[in-house]
Formats: structure tokens, C-alpha cells, sequence
């Protein structure tokens, strides 16, 4: 009788369940895992995956155990249907958790550039403050016009120049400017070179803080220069050696890619053949499977007119699969299988 492995603590209930019945069908029909591998025609370290809850069986494999065992087919596939959404949940709950990690870690870096940035902002504000004085050219033209006999279409800094205004008669009103007022006289000019004082000041000040600005600025730059907010939000779980366009034609196994962190998004049957689309979240990448097969045949990854290189089963085992394709969704791309017997099929 073989002697089996301790199933995974984090196990789900029914994919444990699952697994034990599994177990049990091999210890009854008394095949070890090297016959029951020849007679199904799924590899041996497939079965060491399926037996000890390392991996879910496809259904394929779950068919031809039943037909080796002489177990109904039927009860047997009802049994592997709910271990199936049981593992699809574990491994949604499993990228759920992944992503609030990679949120909280992008959280944190983002935070780590905030007072830089508030920084830049409070010191314009500073300088917009003090352009205000520049305004106060106003109570300056009022004192020069308080004498009360000057009409207000007056230069009513020129009294002080050529002496108090005449007396204006009740029956005479105001008819222009007092006798003796020159327009664009000294009044005006004085009038003219406060104004453009108070333009060139305002200028001046403009043009500090514009060169401010650009200081904080180039300042932000140097600062941008340490680890980015986008590299400490893209870091990986331990032992995840790719993401995205980093895994594109690499092996997911190498790249540990596989395994708990992927999941069968859709599978079709080519002969007796089992194809699969692998997809990985956590690395954005997917492949291509194909199980139970013979050799030469083989098995790619289609994304509308992108294949990626094929895998090819080999004369010592029954399964084989493609180097990864970087996509957003498993959606976004088929596995199709071409059998040596020249059979052909693909996902949906």
C-alpha cells in the first residue's frame, strides 16, 4: 500500500475531501503510482500532485482513473465539480489577499513622497502675498487732491507746482483745468513713474518666484530619483521572480508562476486529450497546458495573431506546456492542441 504524504494544512475542506477519495480508489485497486500513470496516461509527477492536494486533477484524469478503478464515472466527476469551485475560491481568495498587499505596499511608497510635494506648494503661495503692495498706488494720487477747488479733471498734483488755484466765482462753473496747468505737466510724470515703480516691482516679484518654482521643482526631480512609488508598488511575493512583460517566454514553473498562484480559466478535450489556459494574477502572464497526451503532441497560446512557442510532449511523460504570454486577462487569449494523430481543438 502506498504510503501518502500529509495533506496541505491550508487544504480546502472539499478539495481535501476530494484528494482523500482519490487516495483511497488507488489503495483499493492496489496500483502503485507508476502503473496508474501508464493506464490513465497522465504522467507520475502529475498524480503525486493530484494525490497529495498539490494540484487538482483535470477531468480528463478524473475519467480515466474512474475507468482504471472500475468506479462510476458519474458520482466520481460530481465529486470533482465541487472540489473545483472549492479550489477556484481558494485561489480567488488567494489573489484577493495578494492584491491588498501590493495596494497597502503602493499606499505606503506614495506616502513617503507627500511632504516633498505639499512643500512645493505653500511657497507660491508666500509669493503671491507680498505682490500685493505693489496695489497701493492709489492713496498716493488722493493726497495730492485735497484742496477742494481743484475739479477732480484736474492734475491735482500741479497746485503744489505752480501755486494755489484761482478762486472760481459762484456763476462760473468748472470749465477744465485751473490756468496755468500744463497737461503731462510734473504732476503727471510723477503719477507715471509711480505707476511703472510699482509694474516693475510687481515683475520683479513675479519673476522670484517663477525661479523659485523652478528650484522646488528641479528639487522634486533629484528627489524623484530615489525608489519610485510604481517599483515599491510592483514588488512580488517571495519567490515570484516575474511580472507582466518580464515573463513573456519564460517557463511559469522557473518563474514560479504556477502552482497556487494559477488557475484553469478554460479547458476543451481534443480526443482524448485534456488543453487548458493557465493564468497566473499575481505574475499577469498566462500558457498554454496540455494533459494526458502522446508523444509529439503539442499544445499553444493564441492571442489573436500571437502564438507563443509550443510545447511538445516528450517521449517520457504525457503532458507539456508553453512559456508564458504577458496579458491583462485570461480572456485575452486560447490554448489549442494539435495531436500527432493531426486532430485539432482550442478553448473557447
Amino acid at each position: 500500500m502506498p504510503r501518502w504524504k500529509a495533506l496541505p494544512d491550508e487544504l480546502d475542506p472539499q478539495v481535501r475531501e476530494f484528494a482523500g477519495q482519490l487516495r483511497r480508489l488507488v489503495d483499493r485497486s492496489g496500483l502503485g503510482i507508476a502503473a496508474l500513470a501508464d493506464r490513465t496516461g497522465y504522467s507520475k509527477t502529475s498524480w503525486e500532485r493530484y494525490l497529495n492536494g498539490r494540484l487538482l486533477a483535470p477531468k480528463g484524469a478524473i475519467v480515466a482513473l474512474a475507468e482504471v478503478t472500475g468506479t462510476n464515472p458519474v458520482h466520481l466527476t460530481t465529486m470533482w465539480e465541487l472540489a473545483e469551485r472549492a479550489w477556484s475560491r481558494s485561489e480567488m481568495r488567494h489573489d484577493m489577499t495578494m492584491e491588498a498587499i501590493r495596494i497597502s505596499q503602493a499606499r505606503a511608497a506614495l506616502g513617503e513622497f507627500g511632504g516633498p510635494a505639499q512643500a512645493t506648494q505653500t511657497k507660491p503661495a508666500k509669493q503671491t502675498k507680498q505682490a500685493k503692495p505693489a496695489k497701493q498706488a492709489k492713496p498716493a494720487e488722493q493726497a495730492g487732491a485735497q484742496r477742494p477747488t481743484v475739479p477732480p479733471q484736474a492734475t491735482a498734483p500741479s497746485v503744489d507746482q505752480f501755486g494755489p488755484a484761482p478762486v472760481l466765482s459762484p456763476q462760473e462753473p468748472p470749465q477744465g483745468p485751473p490756468r496755468g496747468a500744463v497737461p503731462g505737466g510734473g504732476g503727471g510724470r510723477r503719477r507715471l513713474l509711480m505707476l511703472g515703480a510699482g509694474a516693475l516691482g510687481a515683475a520683479l516679484i513675479i519673476a522670484i518666484g517663477f525661479f523659485v518654482l523652478r528650484g522646488n521643482g528641479s528639487d522634486g526631480a533629484e528627489a524623484g530619483k530615489s525608489p519610485s512609488p510604481s517599483a515599491s508598488a510592483t514588488q512580488l511575493p517571495e519567490g515570484v521572480k516575474c511580472v507582466g512583460a518580464g515573463c513573456a517566454g519564460k517557463d511559469p514553473e522557473a518563474m514560479n508562476c504556477g502552482g497556487d498562484l494559477a488557475l484553469n480559466s478554460s479547458d476543451a478535450v481534443v480526443g482524448t486529450v485534456t488543453v487548458q489556459v493557465r493564468y497566473s494574477k499575481t505574475c499577469k502572464a498566462a500558457w498554454a497546458r496540455i494533459q494526458g497526451a502522446a508523444p509529439g503532441d503539442a499544445v499553444r497560446l493564441q492571442k489573436g495573431a500571437t502564438s507563443s512557442k509550443k510545447g511538445t510532449v516528450s517521449a517520457a511523460d504525457t503532458d507539456a506546456y508553453t512559456p508564458m504570454m504577458a496579458v491583462d486577462a485570461a480572456t485575452d487569449v486560447k490554448a489549442c492542441a494539435t495531436l500527432a494523430n493531426g486532430q485539432k481543438g482550442c478553448t473557447k
